[in-house]
């Protein structure tokens, strides 16, 4: 029988409560969202699900979003602390499942000495040429002058935008009642642009990922544009010790069924 609890959140090292959940039993998998997800709205309970009877899967809330606290001033820092701290309550070692941004987030952790076995990364979205850096400065902008007015619902319709949803489909998920959830975080896409990396334009961080030493896999499917899976291939390319898997009919809302085999066999 697969057990799912929440235990009390961790405490960060300054102090922000982080809230998670564990679930099933093995060794530890942390499971890294990507924006506007956190534990109530995402592929993060329906992947631990897929993975319980083998691994320990802890799905958590990145700071502002959901049950976990947060403290100014951000820092991309804070969140490897956060990630740190969640590790540190699943024993002191772990797997990493990284999902679309949150892939940012799982990379920069497997090179701060926080007890990271292997990563695993789904789709990040960094960018891999003049225009698509181009691109991203235009969304951060736009980003910032939407959250300094206290606009979040057209926070969360630019970054729509930028993920190439045509407006009418913008416009129509206003009308959801899943859009006030996605503007309780719309300040921590803020947090996202940072982990991708707002000054090089987000694009692939070659230095750092250079640096890695664990075991990586980087993942895309084969039905997503080129503008997703070009930069899996560079991180895939960029990194030491690391493989490239591209999954038959898929999107980058991939189906926690077909990704999961994939983990369980990387992981083993």
């Amino acid at each position: 029988m697969t057990v799912t609890l929440a235990p009390a959140p961790v405490v960060s090292a300054d102090g922000t409560p982080i809230a998670y959940t564990s679930t099933g039993t093995g060794p530890a998998v942390v499971f890294v969202d990507g924006a506007l997800c956190h534990r109530a709205f995402g592929p993060g309970p329906a992947l631990a699900a897929e993975l319980a009877a083998h691994h320990t899967v802890l799905t958590y809330d990145r700071r502002g979003r959901g049950a976990s606290g947060d403290t100014a001033p951000f820092d991309v820092d804070r969140e490897i602390e956060d990630l740190a701290a969640v590790i540190a309550a699943a024993g002191g070692t772990a797997y990493l499942v990284g999902m679309s941004s949150g892939s940012a987030l799982a990379l920069r952790a497997a090179t701060a000495g926080i007890g990271v076995r292997k990563v695993a990364v789904y789709e990040p979205p960094f960018t891999t040429d003049e225009a698509g850096a181009a691109d991203f400065a235009g969304y951060v902008r736009n980003l910032r002058a939407a959250l300094v007015e206290d606009r979040h619902g057209d926070a969360v319709a630019e970054l729509m935008r930028y993920a190439g949803a045509p407006a009418p489909a913008v416009e129509q998920m206003r009308a959801t009642p899943m859009w006030p959830a996605f503007e309780a975080v719309a300040p921590t896409l803020a947090y996202d642009a940072a982990a991708l990396g707002i000054d090089t334009g987000a694009g692939v961080p070659a230095g750092l990922l250079a640096d890695i030493t664990v075991p990586v896999l980087a993942i895309d499917g084969d039905a997503s544009p080129e503008i997703l899976r070009a930069p899996t291939r560079a991180v895939a390319a960029a990194i030491p010790a690391a493989g490239y898997l591209s999954l038959p009919g898929q999107t980058h809302d991939v189906a926690p069924a077909v990704l999961a085999p994939v983990l369980l066999d990387f992981f083993a």
